[in-house]
């Protein structure tokens, strides 16, 4: 069978620094394919330079069996080829409709393009509300509407660039059900992702990359969540990999964080997004919040975080705080930046190599070589621009930033997102490590399966209530608490 889409040989450098080497894919018509591997493995330049955003040093590109040149999106976009972000690439200040209609290339006519965006979101199962302005989305909704932006422009090719990252479970298992429902149309797909049981439930093939080189191509059915980290990490690193710590934290820990009668509003639109909540967490403990999103788990880290106010009530955290947001590109750094000035920039006076507004930049540099060594980030030394790195790597500069100071109290939201397991593990190790000299955590994340196998304790939230789960709750009856019957 001809292959839908093929790349041999790609070689692509970035400097001194060989993204990938000699790496080759190969999609089936009617296939959907997982591309796996280590943050900096190559995953999404592979997918790039297929979509036209990179030119490969060397190697070829083949669609339908022609050898094509892809020089830029709108070439990949005739041949049928449509690629969904990590990040949101939608316009802020224009609505849902006025998005699709940019990049199907429709002509503007408002009527018209809102009944053919209705009409694309119910072809594909994936309502979202016209009218709706793409700034104001959740980041679920957001990633929503990147899909939907590729499957109006016609195409019979996606690339999915961690789709699943920022959605609960039920969302996730929706989005990849629409997935398979494109390509068994005989379209195909390429989802790159870090959920190894996810790759194996959803894919027919699979192709790991490490270190820019391809590993493992296997069919999906016959791999495992073992041979495949195998394959990324190398099998000493897959016996070192930290398992849960489901369980109580050291008792008789100081409260570092007390809320209480907290309401919240919503952020950027009227409305309160959490009611009443009141809880605490001590030092030492790691706390994690169970929600889908848009249930105000957003708007109770960021009260804890200082970031918002609350309208009602009292929070109160100890300081120092490191906070790690959720959105690595838009409020975790700034990418035309050096990773020297992010770091400097976000810890500001709180920073040893600044006094009185002044910063020692060979100390600073120093530094921030220190945190980059210790946290295993890739893609260059203090100067490079945060722009230059993998979005795995972006978020470890992120992560290491919130944990210089040594902070009383972490607040993290979706810590691990965008990392592969090795990385997520040696992140929950730090926040372990960190709770275990006195740190209290408190995190949310996505994934159901982290937040109950990283927490002493488990919240959950629905529609703005805080509950607190059982001890010993399982992932049925705590799920059944996030979609509010249990």
């Amino acid at each position: 069978m001809t292959p839908a889409l093929e790349l041999r040989g790609i070689h692509k450098r970035f400097g001194p620094v060989a993204a990938l080497s000699d790496a080759s894919l190969s999609v089936a018509p009617g296939e959907l394919h997982a591309l796996l591997g280590e943050n900096g493995a190559g995953k999404t330049t592979l997918v790039r330079i297929a979509y036209g955003l990179l030119g490969a040093d060397t190697g070829t590109i083949r669609v339908g069996g022609k050898g094509v040149a892809v020089r830029s999106p709108r070439d990949a976009r005739r041949l049928g080829i449509g690629m969904v972000h990590q990040h949101s690439t939608a316009v802020p200040s224009l609505s849902v409709a006025e998005n699709l209609a940019l990049a199907a290339g429709w002509r503007a006519r408002p009527r018209e393009i809102r009944s053919r965006s209705i009409e694309v979101a119910e072809r594909f199962g994936l309502p979202l509300d016209p009218d709706a302005f793409a700034g104001r989305l959740s980041l679920a909704l957001k990633q929503r509407l990147e899909i939907l932006k590729a499957l109006a422009a016609e195409a019979t090719l996606l690339l999915l660039d961690e789709p699943t990252a920022v959605l609960a479970p039920p969302e996730a298992d929706e989005l990849l059900a629409t997935v398979r429902a494109f390509v068994e149309r005989g379209n195909s797909a390429v989802l790159i992702t870090h959920k190894l049981p996810e790759a194996i439930g959803a894919a027919d093939r699979v192709t790991v990359l490490r270190h820019g080189r391809v590993a493992l191509a296997a069919d999906a059915r016959a791999a495992t969540p073992e041979s495949l980290a195998t394959a990324m990490v190398g099998e000493e690193m897959v016996g070192v990999l930290s398992r849960g710590i489901r369980g109580s934290a050291a008792a008789g820990g100081a409260i570092a964080i007390r809320a209480d009668a907290l309401d919240i509003a919503r952020e950027g639109r009227y409305g309160i997004a959490v009611r009443g909540a009141s809880f605490a967490v001590r030092a030492g403990e790691i706390v994690g919040i169970a929600a889908v999103a848009g249930n105000g788990q957003r708007e109770l880290l960021r009260a804890v975080a200082g970031v918002v106010h609350p309208l009602r009530g009292r929070c109160e955290a100890a300081r120092p705080l490191g906070f790690i947001p959720e959105d690595r590109t838009t409020e975790g750094l700034i990418p035309s930046l050096s990773l020297v000035e992010n770091v400097t920039l976000g810890l500001g006076e709180g920073a040893p190599w600044v006094e009185r507004g002044r910063v020692d930049w060979r100390r600073a540099a120093r530094e921030t070589g220190r945190l980059i060594d210790q946290h295993g980030i890739r893609g260059g030394g203090p100067g490079v621009a945060a722009a230059a790195l993998s979005g795995g790597n972006q978020q470890k500069v992120v992560i290491a930033r919130a944990l210089a100071l040594d902070p009383l109290v972490i607040v993290a939201e979706e810590p691990t997102r965008g990392l592969d397991i090795a990385a997520s593990s040696a992140v929950h190790d730090r926040l372990g490590a960190a709770a275990e000299r006195g740190a209290a955590v408190l995190f949310h994340s996505s994934d159901l399966d982290e937040v109950l196998e990283r927490s002493h304790r488990v919240f959950v939230m629905v529609a703005g209530m805080l509950r607190e789960a059982p001890p010993g709750a399982g992932r049925e009856e705590i799920g059944r608490m996030m979609v509010g019957v249990a």
